[in-house]
């Protein structure tokens, strides 16, 4: 599918740059092919123009047919073709321009040409294309000369046409070298690119695949075990209610299971698509943990875990095992800018992820201190246990979500979702902080979150 997308995405980078460079290409050539043409009318008119003043005009008093161009009654002139047209022939051969004297009735009466048949004439001062035998074409411009009032005849001068179309020619072929070179160029780059845009929606879609499996696997299980206890609780036709009862309480924390699970799906959906507005409010860290490690207090005393919570006032700190709650005073340097639900369910999962991998007579420590975030005052909070800890492949993996490095880890009847991490992650990353895991297999996990005191 993404191959596909990728090669249309190139066909098109391809196929739209093609266009552009065909249309520059077509109006670059008309331009040089234009500007070529009026290069050699601007030649053709010069010329015309040296001519005609340089033609020796003189009575015709003789009247030299040869050389009379005009019978006038009275005053009639003529022109001395071979005194006018003598010098200019050397000069324009030089130029591969070629001159033709025309009589005032239309009669070809000089020529530079020697081995072409003549082109009728035709008045035209503003030139034209016209062609001489089968493959001799000429750029040519006719003039009519007058002096007096009385037509003298007709000057045409004529240009080669190659030197238009020999220069146009090979325009073409290098505009046409040079264009699919660029849409080759740009096929290439095209595929590149497409590549690395498409690379993030890839990405996107395996972790969304991911995910949807990884969901219905955790949804898949409970549902069948609930589905079980409650079809054999219906079919006993003499029910003992003592099974039923243990049935129903399968079916009871299966459901519990069930609504946390759910309830981690839609905060992490709600979260990453903004549906959740964040309620910043001024709170003292130290005072949210403090009813964090009371709520998990209960679960910490029944295996005989201390938990210790040390602020960031010198000599305030508090161990505690099972004790009655004892408040840290907070300090300025503790307050910070956040929405507290969000922040106590952060920390709640951080401190039971804590207590839940520490083994019975460990320390769970929890402390408090100010620190710099992005060159910021911040607050950090580090939850320190000494449980079984990670290896380092389960810490690079250890805020994806579902993933458990080790189901073993877990006591008898404890299974988490998978989830609490990657919760915490989003958490810290939409109170614009950071979050850092450190574990060593047997040595237990150091969790680090630094949030900046401003909040957003």
């Amino acid at each position: 599918m993404f191959q596909a997308t990728r090669r249309r995405l190139a066909l098109w980078y391809t196929a739209v740059t093609a266009v552009l460079l065909l249309l520059f290409a077509s109006g670059f050539y008309l331009y040089v092919r234009t500007t070529l043409v009026e290069r050699v009318d601007d030649t053709l008119d010069h010329v015309v123009e040296i001519v005609e003043r340089s033609l020796v005009i003189e009575p015709d008093a003789a009247g030299d047919h040869l050389f009379a161009t005009v019978r006038a009654s009275s005053s009639p002139l003529r022109v001395n073709v071979e005194a006018s047209f003598r010098d200019n022939a050397r000069a324009v051969e030089d130029d591969h321009i070629d001159l033709e004297w025309f009589g005032p009735d239309g009669q070809l009466l000089w020529s530079t040409f020697t081995d072409l048949q003549p082109v009728p004439l035709h008045v035209n001062p503003a030139g034209e294309t016209v062609q001489v035998g089968l493959d001799t074409f000429f750029r040519q411009i006719t003039e009519r000369v007058q002096a007096d009032g009385q037509v003298l005849g007709y000057l045409r001068v004529s240009h080669p046409w190659f030197e238009v179309t020999k220069p146009s020619r090979r325009l073409i072929v290098d505009l046409a070298l040079g264009t699919s070179l660029m849409v080759a160029a740009v096929a290439a780059i095209g595929w590149l690119l497409s590549g690395i845009a498409i690379a993030p929606v890839r990405d996107s879609y395996q972790q969304l695949k991911q995910f949807t499996a990884d969901a219905s696997h955790e949804l898949r299980n409970p549902i069948a075990v609930i589905q079980t206890n409650a079809q054999v609780a219906l079919s006993d036709p003499d029910p003992d209610v003592e099974i039923q009862q243990q049935q129903f309480q399968v079916i009871e924390r299966l459901t519990r299971r069930l609504g946390r699970l759910v309830d981690d799906l839609l905060f992490l959906a709600r979260q990453e698509s903004g549906l959740i507005a964040l309620t910043p409010a001024s709170l003292s860290l130290e005072g949210l943990l403090e009813d964090v490690v009371e709520e998990q207090q209960v679960m910490a005393a029944e295996r005989q875990i201390t938990l210790r919570v040390e602020g960031s006032t010198e000599g305030a700190s508090k161990q505690r095992l099972g004790a009655p709650r004892l408040l840290i005073a907070p300090t300025a340097s503790s307050t910070i800018l956040g929405d507290p639900s969000q922040l106590t369910r952060l920390f709640t999962n951080l401190i039971s992820n804590a207590v839940q991998y520490t083994p019975e007579g460990g320390t769970v420590t929890v402390q408090v201190k100010p620190a710099k975030h992005q060159g910021q005052p911040g607050v950090q909070v580090t939850v320190k246990d000494t449980g079984i800890g990670m290896d380092e492949e389960a810490v690079a993996h250890a805020f994806d979500r579902f993933y458990r490095a080790d189901p073993s880890r877990l006591r008898s009847g404890e299974q988490g979702t998978g989830l609490g991490l990657a919760i915490a992650r989003v958490i810290v990353e939409t109170h614009r902080g950071q979050i850092h895991l450190e574990s060593q297999r047997g040595e237990g996990t150091t969790v680090t979150v630094v949030l900046p005191q401003g909040g957003e």
